[in-house]
């Protein structure tokens, strides 16, 4: 990863662009600054960034229709921005990609130390290649080709859907993974108001996992996050 990362920040509001352009320069980020959706795709299919930082109240278009084209063709972390009672917007962006999310009002410290993290997960998520048979995160083990799984060197029995569920979450280390999204991806169609059920499971898998468990965050009202390590700054509130 370069060591001065590039950053776009997607943002409509000229005082927020310049207190983001400041406060990441200071950080020793290359900041790139545009005040519509549109032209923020066109940025990051031109000039790739590292990251992506998206307001969701933006002009032109739709900030999760702007997230969801980006993902469409790009891997990019994409950190959007929201205000306090978009709850239900929050989520749509995560559902159609974005890794994690800052809520209005933020402070600089907070929003430097997710984008931090997201540029670090998505340097590990590009090691995990299908290539590759298995994926070490913490003390946890996941061998994909035996579909086995261990805890310092000690193998645990899961059931399908829980190594189906690790699976998912490894894979995408870093990334919120909603709700929805793993109700989709682990049981398909037809699950998505089950989210009962999936609580049951993650709980299981935590237990499991013992104190590796916690390594498995739940992000209240939205869905599920994998971290590295127990002091990961992603979990910043």
């Amino acid at each position: 990863m370069n060591s001065n990362p590039s950053i776009l920040v997607i943002d409509d509001d000229p005082a927020l662009r310049k207190v983001l352009e400041i406060g990441l320069s200071g950080r020793g980020y290359r900041v790139r600054l545009v005040g519509e959706g549109h032209l923020g795709v066109m940025s990051v299919i031109d000039s790739p960034p590292d990251a992506v930082i998206l307001d969701l109240g933006l002009p032109d278009q739709d900030g999760v229709e702007v997230c969801s084209t980006i993902r469409s063709f790009s891997d990019v972390p994409i950190i959007v921005l929201s205000a306090v009672h978009d709850e239900l917007k929050k989520v749509a962006a995560l559902d159609n990609g974005a890794d994690d999310y800052v809520t209005k009002p933020f402070g600089m410290a907070e929003l430097a130390a997710r984008l931090r993290v997201s540029l670090r997960h998505r340097q590990i998520r590009g090691n995990f290649d299908d290539a590759f048979s298995s994926i070490e995160i913490g003390n946890i083990l996941i061998d994909f080709a035996a579909s086995q799984v261990q805890v310092k060197g000690v193998e645990i029995d899961l059931t399908q859907k829980e190594f189906a569920l690790l699976s998912a979450l490894a894979r995408n280390v870093g990334r919120i993974y909603t709700h929805r999204q793993l109700l989709n991806d682990v049981w398909g169609e037809g699950y998505f108001d089950e989210i009962n059920y999936l609580r049951v499971y993650v709980n299981r898998l935590r237990q499991k996992l013992g104190q590796d468990g916690s390594l498995i965050r739940t992000r209240a009202g939205i869905g599920y996050q994998m971290v590295e390590s127990d002091d990961d700054s992603n979990g910043i509130n």
